[in-house]
């Protein structure tokens, strides 16, 4: 798992009883919470763009970041291609209904047609994790997705939301560490639940 810095920092909480009617007390019930804020954090600087909004539309490239238009099937054709398992059209949508944010980039040749992808879910206030980073073969090479990255993140920053994580083959951790992305940091190890199989 690969975490963005700044890790989202620990607000300590003050419980206080409060009083109660009945007789039997119930702690968990009757608590008020106060929170002792820390100072207010410097503001996370946005990540500066490598390619601009402008260059990438002088080279036939748009961005979007809703599902508009989006073509499904030709997406789940890029996740294929790039090695992730073949997955169901309807599960797909629900999945970008239930996103908290995503860009994707369509070329004037495609359109309607990603040709780069990547989303983001979450809480909406504190952390969110990137899933489905793709870029269609043919269209490898040229900065496109380090442009979603750049912008994902943006976008997300923007919001409050400063912990970011993400899943990463090995093979691509250099595509992410220029990105701001760093492995478990502070010790962090993530975890992911795992049914094994029965034996027969």
């Amino acid at each position: 798992m690969l975490l963005f810095n700044p890790i989202s920092i620990h607000v300590p909480l003050t419980l206080k009883p409060t009083p109660t009617s009945t007789s039997t007390p119930h702690p968990h019930k009757n608590l008020t919470i106060l929170s002792q804020l820390p100072p207010t954090p410097t503001p996370t600087p946005t990540p500066t763009l490598s390619i601009s909004d402008t260059s990438l539309q002088s080279k036939g490239f748009n961005l979007h970041r809703s599902i508009t238009n989006l073509n499904l099937h030709h997406l789940n054709s890029i996740f294929v291609s790039v090695g992730f398992p073949q997955r169901d059209i309807s599960k797909i949508q629900i999945a970008l209904e239930n996103t908290d944010s995503l860009i994707w980039i369509e070329h004037h040749k495609t359109k309607g047609s990603p040709v780069a992808f990547a989303r983001a879910t979450g809480d909406g206030v504190f952390n969110a994790i990137i899933w489905d980073v793709v870029v269609d073969p043919n269209f490898q090479g040229i900065g496109l997705g380090k442009a979603v990255m750049e912008r994902l993140v943006t976008d997300l920053l923007n919001k409050g939301i400063t912990n970011i994580a993400l899943y990463s083959e090995p093979r691509v951790l250099g595509f992410y560490r220029p990105l701001g992305f760093v492995m478990d940091p502070d010790g962090i190890r993530g975890m992911v639940y795992s049914r094994k199989k029965k034996k027969k």
